[in-house]
């Protein structure tokens, strides 16, 4: 999923970090601190919990650095697999895969060690895919192995109602078994996918450290406690970590929003050729700039393509443009029943000219009105120099079920104020409105969006009124996962590379946006079940065409543009590849290292 936040300014190391003399000569600059990389982001980490974590700025931090999963993506691949934590990547032929699809056997890679010295074990990998499936926080990241494991029917633990589901412990608990030293998971269907998943979403804990430092134990009759935390530092590891990766946690210093991570000298490969990496959030493009080119910031974020002609031309920084990416980003969300409890978004919480109702985009005429507003090509243009695809539905160009010729709303001001003077008995045009568009602070490509939209929407009459803000990544997510946000932009990049990762979070009720917003549509909901267990890839693709058609119709997302990728880094960063599944560029530092 592909955030970025703004946050306190740092232009260069901190937090007592030693660094090494400058070796090394790079188009006549030294190489500084040539076994530390650093990276300045936009985006604060969220939590180092990878049972809680969903954002790419937390899961670049800690996957695969700290964690480790059963198998990994084959260099810049998103078809092929290595093993990881599996000893062999199972197939049909190596018997790791049942004839009918739906068994996948995986012998656990033995001598492996957690950070803290303790052997991983078979125990600890079936212990921490349930953690993931049964910690289940709202709108996180749990429905990805639920919903292929115990059917797609099972998007969450927990019951239309918010109850727990009696049984869900021990239908889990039977379908991940331990054998020896191999780990047996048994799909209710088969799911082409499901290695595609466990790339990214397997990643191992030591059950003893959790349980030690008072998190779940691993048992049915305590499970339920650890069900759906409200906040991410109630989680066991949300400030702490104990993987098996190339890189331990240093430290994390809140204060600073800084992540110190340091090498792993008892790795179960070759250690890494870095000592330390240092993840820095930096609220301001400026200082991040200053940082790169004074070499004090190996790689950074470029917080939009409008910044992107301040770094191209710098001496001894290499500007990679136009890298594919699985993405949809951003996109323009609108909730349908807003939390209004002391939510000063909402105004008034009436429609009186003064506020919107809770339940303001409800309304069909309200949310087309909004979209035949949205100029999306203008915006791509203005906010990415017209980089990246114009889109129209959820699943991105290059993947099973894209709509080449998908129905989109072109641009027209009229429509617009046909729609608002539809909406809600008339009431709308009459009597106005007003609420509050955020944006996550320092994300330059959506606070561009925040304000064509409230130009464009108080352009049309000037009872309209849109108030637009800047806000920190976690306080933005936190928002939108409770509901208190009127709109919301937010990206997508894949979890894994396959359609139903875009539909169910866009679309599904249950969904990590479409859950929040409160867009639920039956057909949906069918739609996507079926497709996702549909072993037949032209059935696949005509459901996932006619959900493209439906996210027409219904309109509760606003789509924009289909992500490519551009990363900006010192010339002296060496083992950099680029995958799509990659977002921020330094998921994968292990290969990294700094020199001529």
């Amino acid at each position: 999923m592909n955030l970025q936040r703004r946050l306190a300014v740092v232009l260069i190391l901190v937090l007592g970090v030693t660094l090494a003399t400058f070796t090394g000569v790079v188009q006549g600059q030294a190489v500084k601190n040539p076994d530390t990389f650093v990276y300045q982001s936009a985006g604060d980490v969220e939590t180092l919990d990878p049972a809680w974590e969903y954002d790419t700025t937390s899961s670049a931090t800690i996957l695969w650095n700290i964690y480790e999963t059963l198998i990994f993506f084959r260099g810049g691949r998103t078809d092929l697999y290595d093993p990881m934590l599996a000893s062999e990547v199972p197939n049909l032929q190596n018997g790791g895969v049942s004839a009918d699809g739906k068994t996948f056997t995986f012998k656990i890679r033995q001598g492996v060690k957690f950070h803290d010295g303790t052997p991983m074990t078979a125990d600890d990998v079936k212990y921490s895919l349930l953690r993931i499936m049964l910690t289940d926080r709202d709108a996180g990241p749990s429905w990805l192995l639920l919903a292929p494991i115990l059917g797609f029917d099972v998007q969450s633990t927990r019951d239309d109602k918010g109850n727990l589901i009696p049984d869900i412990f021990d239908r889990a608990n039977r379908a991940i078994q331990v054998q020896g030293n191999t780990v047996v998971i048994t799909l209710t269907k088969p799911y082409a996918g499901f290695l595609s998943i466990l790339a990214t979403w397997s990643p191992v804990v030591s059950q003893k450290f959790v349980a030690a430092n008072g998190g779940w134990d691993g048992q049915k009759a305590t499970m339920p406690k650890y069900n759906n935390l409200p906040k991410p530092d109630q989680m066991t590891l949300f400030d702490k970590a104990n993987g098996t990766g190339p890189f331990k946690l240093e430290r994390w210093d809140r204060g600073t929003k800084t992540v110190t991570l340091i090498r792993n000298d008892d790795y179960w490969r070759t250690p890494a050729k870095l000592r330390r990496i240092v993840l820095q959030n930096v609220e301001e493009f400026g200082p991040r700039r200053l940082a790169l080119q004074n070499g004090d910031a190996d790689m950074i974020s470029l917080g939009g393509l409008v910044n992107l002609p301040a770094v191209q031309g710098l001496p001894g920084v290499r500007v990679v443009d136009d890298l594919p990416q699985l993405g949809n980003s951003p996109a323009l969300f609108m909730t349908y029943n807003i939390d209004p409890e002391g939510n000063t978004d909402i105004g008034s919480a009436k429609l009186d000219g003064n506020g919107i109702p809770p339940n303001f985009f409800s309304d069909i005429h309200v949310r087309r009105a909004f979209a035949y507003l949205v100029d999306r090509q203008a915006f791509i243009d203005q906010a990415y120099r017209g980089k990246g695809r114009v889109a129209n539905g959820p699943i991105p160009f290059g993947m099973l079920g894209y709509a080449p010729r998908g129905k989109w709303f072109e641009v027209s001001k009229d429509k617009a104020i046909a729609e608002f003077k539809e909406a809600w008995g008339g009431q709308v045009w009459d009597k106005g409105f007003k609420f509050t568009l955020s944006f996550n602070t320092g994300n330059v490509a959506r606070q561009t969006l925040t304000q064509m939209v409230k130009e464009a929407v108080e352009g049309l009459n000037p009872k309209f009124k849109i108030d637009t803000r800047g806000i920190t990544w976690s306080t933005y997510l936190q928002q939108q996962a409770k509901r208190r946000l009127p709109m919301f932009a937010l990206g997508w990049a894949a979890d894994y590379p396959d359609p139903d990762n875009f539909t169910t979070p866009f679309m599904h009720s249950t969904g990590t946006f479409s859950g929040p917003q409160g867009y639920k549509n039956p057909e949906v909901d069918r739609l996507i079940e079926a497709a996702g267990k549909e072993p037949d890839p032209k059935k696949r693709e005509e459901a996932y065409l006619k959900l493209q058609e439906l996210a027409y119709q219904d309109v509760p997302t606003i789509y924009l543009r289909y992500s490519v990728g551009t990363l900006v880094l010192r010339s002296w960063v060496k083992g950099w590849y680029n995958n799509p599944m990659f977002a921020e560029g330094y998921e994968y530092a292990y290969r990294f290292s700094k020199g001529q």
